[in-house]
């Protein structure tokens, strides 16, 4: 592991090596991800979805999570300090994060036209990234492009768990990063505040050319396959792939049939 100052801030990247002639995997965790919770004990899809598509990869802890510093303040009152946002998190929060902080941390590392892998909060900015910013293709696993009634429900079922000791949930999380309150509220304040019900990205995607792949479980517990039939209807040459027995999650409820899918969309991308 290792860390990249961005504007004065110190975030958690990991480098997964590979080939250097085809674009690299950048990977965009979830509200409640990590560099760490990618690469979990037992469960390293990133890792073999680079070797399966042979390319290098990338990944790294959005500011708060997983080592990476934390979001001063993460409770008060929102303003703005160096460029970076301090307090409760705004409605654009992954607006910030796709087309201020993400470019900033690739040419750091001297990524350009990545492929996004993005997966929840992380498929939203990759979204967002990609309606903006060259990429060589963008993969959105269960991503958020407005808000639905049944996020909602599984958000305030997690704060009511996390708020709950004997529920294990706020040590289990405690394994992937080191503030884990900062993790945690930073990313379930924003989703539960009165103006985030107004959150809609739909005509971003209208400006998405690169080629577009969209995932989602039917069980996602999340989302629904509505967020994927928006995402189509702005941009019509979007893929789909609908996994089965899978929750939010693709990568952790169905890693194989999720490679098995992506192979052969990223198989034509430099």
């Amino acid at each position: 592991m290792n860390r990249i100052d961005i504007a004065g801030i110190g975030l958690e990247v990991a480098h997964i090596p590979g080939p250097s002639d085809r674009a690299p995997l950048v990977f965009l965790h979830e509200g409640l991800g990590s560099v760490a919770m990618w690469l979990q004990r037992g469960q390293h899809w990133p890792t073999d979805l680079c070797a399966a598509t042979g390319r290098a990869g990338w990944l790294y802890s959005r500011r708060g999570y997983g080592q990476s510093d934390p979001v001063a303040d993460v409770r008060g009152t929102p303003r703005w300090e160096g460029g970076w946002h301090i307090g409760r998190h705004g409605p654009d929060y992954m607006h910030h994060e796709a087309w201020q902080v993400l470019p900033a941390l690739l040419d750091s590392l001297k990524v350009s036209n990545p492929v996004l892998v993005g997966h929840s909060d992380g498929a939203t900015i990759a979204l967002l990234h990609a309606s903006r910013y060259p990429v060589a293709a963008c993969v959105a696993m269960a991503p958020h492009v407005m808000v639905e009634e049944v996020a909602l429900r599984a958000i305030e079922q997690a704060r009511a768990l996390y708020e709950n000791e004997s529920s294990g949930l706020r040590q289990r999380l405690a394994r992937y990063h080191a503030d884990v309150d900062n993790a945690f509220w930073q990313w379930n304040d924003v989703w539960l505040s009165r103006a985030f019900l107004d959150f809609d990205m739909r005509a971003e995607c209208r400006r998405i050319a690169a080629p577009l792949m969209l995932v989602q479980g039917l069980g996602d517990e999340y989302g629904t396959l509505a967020q994927l039939k928006e995402i189509v209807l702005a941009a019509p040459h979007a893929q789909c792939v609908e996994l089965a027995e899978c929750g939010h999650s693709p990568h952790r409820d169905q890693p194989a049939a999720l490679t098995a899918a992506l192979v052969p969309f990223l198989s034509h991308i430099p």
